[in-house]
C-alpha cells in the first residue's frame, strides 16, 4: 500500500519477535498447559513403550531391543503432526474477539504476524521433542546425537509447515 513503509530485514525480524513473544506469553500464562505439554510425551513412553517392546520381541524381522528406536521417532513425528495441525483453532477465538482485526491494522507486516505464531509453535514442539528424547534414555533409547538433532530439525520443519497451513485454513 502507498502509506506502508518498506520492509527491511531488521524490521521484519523485530515484528516477528514481538508477535512470537506475545504468543509465547499467552502460552505460558496458563501453566497447566505447559505441564501437560511436557508430561504427555513421557506418559506415552511409560504407558505404551513397554507394550511395544513385547511386539518387537514377537516380530522376527526386527532385532530385539529396538522398540525405543522405533517408538521415540514415531512419537516425535506425532508431536509434530498433532501439536501443530490444530493450532489454527486458537486463531478462531482471537478472530471472534477482534484481536486479528486489530493486528491487521498495525504497521506490522502480515507475514511477520504469521511467522511469529509459527515460531512459537515450533519452539513448543522442539521443547517437547527434547523432553521426550531425554525421558526416553532411561527407558532404553540409544541414539546418536546427530540423529537426534536431525530428527528435531525434521519435526520442526514439519511443525512449521502444518502450523502455517492450520493458521491459513482457520482464516479462510
Amino acid at each position: 500500500t502507498a502509506g506502508r513503509q518498506r520492509l527491511t530485514m531488521s524490521s521484519f525480524v523485530r515484528e516477528t519477535w514481538i508477535v512470537f513473544a506475545r504468543a509465547m506469553r499467552l502460552s505460558l500464562r496458563n501453566p497447566i498447559w505447559v505441564v501437560l505439554g511436557l508430561v504427555q510425551p513421557v506418559l506415552y513412553l511409560a504407558l505404551f513403550g513397554p507394550l511395544l517392546e513385547k511386539v518387537v520381541q514377537a516380530t522376527p524381522d526386527l532385532p530385539p531391543g529396538d522398540a525405543w528406536q522405533i517408538f521415540v521417532p514415531g512419537l516425535m513425528v506425532q508431536l509434530g503432526l498433532f501439536g501443530t495441525a490444530f493450532v489454527g483453532f486458537g486463531l478462531i477465538a482471537e478472530y471472534r474477539a477482534g484481536v486479528i482485526e486489530r493486528m491487521r491494522v498495525t504497521p506490522a507486516h502480515r507475514l511477520a504476524l504469521l511467522v511469529g505464531r509459527v515460531a512459537r509453535d515450533v519452539v513448543v514442539i522442539l521443547v517437547q521433542g527434547v523432553a521426550l528424547t531425554v525421558a526416553a534414555v532411561p527407558f532404553g533409547l540409544r541414539a546418536p546425537v546427530g540423529g537426534v538433532v536431525a530428527a528435531l530439525v525434521m519435526v520442526g520443519l514439519l511443525g512449521a509447515a502444518l502450523s502455517s497451513l492450520s493458521y491459513t485454513a482457520a482464516l479462510i
